[in-house]
């Protein structure tokens, strides 16, 4: 069991209050938590298990929060949800052994794309286009978002920017019902890869839970602002999130 001075327990729950906001509203908080861990001596597979643990909880306090205040479509996110748990379970499986830094490369590409994507086309995320979800049953958002769960399952960190494509772009959702579905779906897929890793022994259960306090709180401020402040601060953090998260996946720094 690893053992750390009291302050580098609140450093962790810190970064974790970070990840959980930027995760709630828009994705990629696991870029910061991920190498946390690392540094604090866990191996880059256990570092990625032990993750899970604080994406689970987090997920739980977002999903509770947006359901209170009414935003969630559960009938929707479970549709879409059931496809992304199945690709996790595949994505999980792959993690356990295969090296992550091509995927990381490639997925830094697409951030790319996608961030140019938002930013020249705002209508579309800030809107909507509520006509789209009665047909968020159809085969091309189930092959979408079981891809979708299979990186999910793999490495977590980023995923969130893919769901919100989906469901902005393919569901029709603006951002704020975009984030609400997302963190739901994250949260019907993320026991299924978190049982994976545990069964393969690749989580520190202590640093997890210590980091989950963290990540609830972000999370329950997050979901907050979300509703409160509406879908162009969303945005704006979205585009902040993608920049950020696709330097850093291409090696910039």
């Amino acid at each position: 069991m690893l053992s750390f001075e009291w302050y580098i327990y609140l450093a962790v729950i810190a970064v974790g209050i970070v990840a959980g906001f930027i995760n709630t509203l828009a994705g990629s908080g696991s870029l910061l938590t991920l190498p946390l861990l690392m540094f604090l001596g866990l191996p880059a597979n256990v570092a990625n298990g032990t993750n899970r643990i604080a994406i689970l909880l987090q997920n739980v306090v977002g999903v509770s929060s947006f359901r209170y205040q009414k935003v969630l479509n559960f009938r929707q996110g479970l549709i879409l949800g059931l496809p992304a748990a199945f690709g996790a379970i595949a994505g999980a499986q792959i993690a356990i052994s295969l090296n992550d830094v091509f995927i990381e490369k490639a997925i830094g590409g697409l951030l790319i794309f996608m961030f140019f994507l938002i930013l020249l086309k705002p209508s579309v995320w800030l809107k909507g286009q509520e006509h789209k979800i009665t047909s968020n049953s159809t085969i091309l958002n189930i092959v979408i978002f079981f891809v979708i769960g299979i990186y999910g399952g793999f490495i977590q960190a980023g995923v969130g920017f893919f769901l919100l494509a989906g469901l902005v772009l393919g569901a029709g959702a603006d951002l704020v019902k975009a984030n609400a579905l997302k963190v739901f779906i994250i949260l019907l897929y993320t026991p299924i890869a978190l049982l994976i890793f545990l069964w393969n022994g690749q989580v520190n259960i202590q640093i997890g839970l210590i980091l989950a306090v963290g990540n609830m709180i972000g999370a329950f401020i997050g979901s907050k602002v979300a509703v409160s402040w509406g879908p162009k601060f969303v945005r704006v953090i979205l585009l902040l999130a993608i920049l950020i998260s696709s330097v850093k996946l291409l090696g910039v720094f």
